[in-house]
């Protein structure tokens, strides 16, 4: 029986380097985001749907983020005809990666608003990433042409880290060195699949 971790964590908290250490044990992992950028990309599933919702947003090269995204930041209803697009194609691919890996005793679906979307639900457990705020705030404000009004806006769509931690069955620090977010993976992962060492 294949054991579902979610893995989630607010912007900035180390969510993707611990994925990849999940990947270097062999754990297979589902990257929603991925898959986004994927049905969105050049040549994306999605293309001709949000074309017809939203004129003008897509091209050769894909979707036009910057666009889309003033089409719908102040829009409830816009973002909510987005999401309709959207999220029954990644469930589909979230369906596609379960079914491939079936005989996996672990696998690990990599979803940024898990709790924020109900996925926890689908999972049999949970691991949060979370560090200190200060250590948040210099990661993303680090990154190219993030501003605080930005960082600001993306926080007000997130769970506060404390309710996430709160809602977790594992938690990962990464306010810590490399090395020491590792063996907290790999001890999560030796946990749950049986004949891992420690």
């Amino acid at each position: 029986m294949t054991h579902i971790l979610g893995l989630t964590g607010s912007i900035g908290m180390g969510k993707s380097t611990v994925a990849t250490m999940f990947r270097d044990l062999g754990v297979p992992v589902f990257d929603a985001d991925a898959a986004v950028h994927a049905l969105q990309g050049p040549n994306g599933a999605l293309l001709p749907a949000i074309e017809a919702a939203f004129p003008g947003t897509t091209g050769p090269a894909g979707l036009d983020r910057a666009a889309l995204r003033d089409r719908i930041f102040d829009d409830p209803d816009a973002r909510r005809r987005l999401e309709a697009i959207v999220h029954p194609a990644v469930a589909a691919e979230r369906q596609r990666f379960l079914d491939t890996h079936a005989a996996a005793p672990l696998v690990v679906l990599d979803i940024p608003l898990l709790f924020e979307t109900g996925g926890d639900a689908r999972c049999d457990s949970v691991a949060v990433v979370s560090a200190a705020p200060d250590i948040q705030r210099a990661r993303v404000l680090a990154r190219p042409g993030m501003t605080e009004s930005a960082f600001a806006a993306i926080l007000a769509t997130q769970m506060p880290d404390g309710e996430k931690r709160a809602r977790a069955h594992h938690i990962i620090r990464t306010d810590t060195t490399i090395g020491a977010t590792q063996v907290q993976v790999a001890a999560l992962v030796a946990c749950m699949v049986p004949g891992e060492g420690g």
